[in-house]
């Protein structure tokens, strides 16, 4: 995967600028007789992703937002305000309003939902109070849900209901979750990691931890900082773990130039970085995210492992593109892992499929 701009196929007419892991589906330009009454959010740490009910995911935005500090104005939302992280002069902050896949910044937060949620209904001429679906951490607190209840309510939602990630990941891929048959799925957020075993529309067990891309992220700026003396930022690293970042050794091994402020003389250098450096960097989170896998394996009961054995776990979530992850996880459990060929999506697409057969997935929701 390279850190360059590339043009991918338009989808549905739409087209799609791909940036490593960072993708931006353009709203359509015309307006539709058809009002969004339901619509899915996948309101991640990293990306905030939007499907209405017979269009499929039409917004695909960074969880960022750019606040003037003096006045609390929103200056900028989504892939704009991405672009400003680590470049904002004395007044303006790039902020990211979610912190391990739950609200931090309650106000922020949701301003940038009404701003998305504001993008979608004006796109139809008859507009009404949508009924929301949104997916939140297996892990996540009552305070935490009434802070999502609270921010959907104030962006203008008239009903709310919520699914479990690892859920909603499960349905997106295609797994038999409504059956007895045990089904494992592992959800790589940018906040958290969500692991959840899943038999007759339920959570069996899981294991949520609060490690995913951005520590993978702060791991690698530390690892800069100590071993070349070097200050990156968090954008600079993010691109190193998408272009040289791997879970296990690569043949033959890559390097990439990075650039960023020396600490001793203070001016701007440029060192040349390897990929085995950057794999012990971000070693310590992946060794977490791969004993929360064996802890939820310990609690599988025993005839849910053994389907486990047969049918093998699925991989979402964009920590999920890690070169060699599935490989080391294969290593470490002995058991088939294979990542979902969309993994990004995954998680909205799934409650695109609960919109679309409520009869089927209903159960899976909460308030």
């Amino acid at each position: 995967m390279t850190a360059a701009i590339e043009r991918s196929p338009s989808v549905n007419g739409e087209p799609q600028t791909q940036n490593g892991d960072e993708r931006r589906r353009i709203l359509p330009k015309r307006k539709s007789w058809r009002p969004a009454t339901e619509i899915a959010v996948d309101l991640g740490t990293a990306n905030t992703l939007v499907f209405v009910k017979g269009e499929g995911v039409v917004l695909n935005e960074p969880s960022v937002a750019a606040v003037d500090q003096a006045t609390g104005a929103i200056l900028g939302i989504g892939l704009e305000a991405k672009r400003m992280l680590g470049r904002t002069p004395e007044g303006i902050l790039a902020v990211r309003p979610m912190k391990d896949g739950v609200i931090a910044n309650f106000d922020v937060a949701e301003k940038m939902l009404r701003h998305f949620l504001r993008l979608v209904i004006d796109r139809t001429i008859f507009r009404v109070k949508p009924t929301v679906i949104v997916c939140v951490p297996s892990g996540i607190t009552e305070v935490e849900r009434r802070a999502v209840r609270d921010s959907a309510r104030s962006a203008g939602v008239k009903r709310l209901l919520m699914v479990a990630e690892p859920m909603a990941a499960a349905i997106g891929v295609g797994l038999p979750v409504e059956t007895p048959v045990g089904s494992m799925v592992i959800d790589i957020g940018g906040g958290t990691t969500n692991i959840a075993v899943i038999a007759l529309s339920g959570i069996v067990c899981d294991a949520s931890i609060r490690t995913g891309g951005d520590e993978l992220d702060q791991a690698i700026v530390q690892f800069m900082r100590k071993t070349y003396s070097l200050l990156i930022g968090e954008p600079t690293a993010e691109r190193m773990k998408i272009r040289i970042g791997s879970a296990v050794p690569l043949v033959p091994e890559v390097e990439m130039e990075v650039k960023g402020r020396d600490l001793v003389s203070g001016l701007p250098k440029t060192v040349l970085v390897d990929s085995a450096g950057v794999r012990d960097a971000i070693q310590e989170p992946i060794s977490r995210i791969a004993n929360a896998v064996r802890r939820a394996l310990e609690m599988t009961p025993p005839e849910l492992a053994s389907d486990i054995l047969d049918h093998g776990i699925v991989l979402t979530g964009g920590g999920s593109l890690i070169r060699g992850l599935d490989q080391l996880l294969i290593d470490e459990t002995g058991l088939p892992v294979r990542v979902d060929d969309d993994p990004l999506t995954s998680v909205v697409r799934g409650t695109g499929r609960i919109l679309d057969d409520y009869t089927r997935y209903g159960s899976v929701l909460t308030t």
